[in-house]
């Protein structure tokens, strides 16, 4: 069957993770520690994230996971300030992201969307900061279905909120291209029956992904030439 859609995480896929998320971590955490390096330590403790280097550890919960579960880390740092007060400043701090694409976009979207293909996003992210960040990419527009984590279909690594997708598209999953960076998005994509595309642009590994991809690539931007060769 030839693919008909392709499904892409957003954070480490569409857009470089160390470049565009590390920056904004330190940030995050300055603002949130009130200028104490005491605070500022455990709060990056929490989130796994170094200060020394500016850098999420490659086993950091938030690379792959909710905007809830990132506000409940740096809760457990910061107990006197509500986990929804956390939970909504992250959401409109990531919304202003300096937002770093892994590949021009426009073109490549473009290109894909004129061989017949279905293109949707879907994030752990919150919907709004995903709508803000591809709106402000230019590239909103390109895409047919884009959700997050509070959008009603779950989160990923469950299969839901691909199946949404595919639902909506009315695709089989098996048409289906799910890209990824994370072994959350590898996993997602085989429970929903979905070919699984790894990247490397996030913090993980090839050898981190080499068991749920079908096939790994350097980038989004080399989609096109293994399509032809698929």
């Amino acid at each position: 069957m030839a693919f008909q859609g392709i499904l892409f995480d957003k954070d480490g896929t569409l857009f470089d993770f160390g470049a565009t998320w590390n920056t904004w971590a330190a940030a995050v955490i300055g603002d949130l520690s009130g200028g104490d390096a005491g605070r500022a330590q455990a709060l990056a403790e929490a989130v796994h994230f170094d200060l020394a280097s500016q850098r999420f550890h490659p086993d950091s919960p938030v690379i792959a996971g909710t905007n809830d579960q990132a506000a409940a880390l740096l809760h457990s740092a910061l107990p006197e300030r509500p986990v929804e007060e956390i939970a909504a400043f992250l959401i409109q701090q990531a919304a202003r992201a300096e937002l770093v694409p892994t590949t021009p976009l426009a073109p490549l979207l473009e290109g894909l969307a004129a061989r017949g293909l279905r293109l949707g996003v879907m994030t752990n992210d919150s919907a709004f900061s995903a709508e803000a960040q591809l709106r402000a990419a230019g590239v909103f527009d390109h895409f047919d279905f884009v959700a997050g984590f509070d959008s009603g279909h779950g989160a990923k690594p469950a299969a839901a909120p691909l199946l949404a997708f595919a639902a909506g598209q009315g695709l089989p999953p098996s048409a289906i291209v799910m890209v990824g960076d994370s072994t959350h998005d590898l996993e997602a994509g085989r429970a929903a029956g979905m070919t699984t595309v790894g990247v490397l642009t996030g913090p993980a590994l090839a050898a981190d992904l080499a068991d749920l991809a079908d096939v790994i690539l350097p980038d989004i931007g080399h989609l096109p030439a293994w399509l032809d060769r698929a």
